[in-house]
């Protein structure tokens, strides 16, 4: 990921039943926030360790945070949580994360900085 990016990401669990319609239709309307403006690499994700007690991800990142600040503040987005997140899900966490470089990569990113502006 790129300096200056954003990673949004939530683990949850549904209060729906596993399988159920609850679910598959609460899972196809958090893929339509894929459509708002600025989300990129949007993945919808099934947890598959059994580390933790979620059963689902999001994982979107958008390129700084003006097109972060967007997506929350997009209606769609403040729809989808106030009439299906804040009913539908039951247990979740919230990470967002910004890329940053450390020793040896960021001295090439510089480098590679200064030589493409040549």
């Amino acid at each position: 990921m790129i300096a200056g990016r954003i990673r949004h990401t939530v683990a949850f669990t549904l209060a729906h039943a596993e399988g159920s319609a609850g679910e598959r239709d609460f899972l196809e309307a958090a893929e339509r926030l894929a459509a708002v403006p600025g989300v990129e690499a949007f993945e919808l994700l099934a947890e598959v360790s059994p580390k933790n007690g979620y059963r689902f991800g999001i994982s979107m990142e958008f390129a700084d945070q003006a097109a972060y600040d967007g997506y929350n503040e997009h209606p769609d987005h403040v729809r989808f949580v106030q009439e299906r997140w804040l009913s539908e899900a039951s247990d979740f966490l919230e990470l967002d994360y910004a890329a940053r470089y450390y020793g040896v990569l960021a001295g090439l990113v510089r480098r590679l900085r200064l030589v493409s502006s040549w």
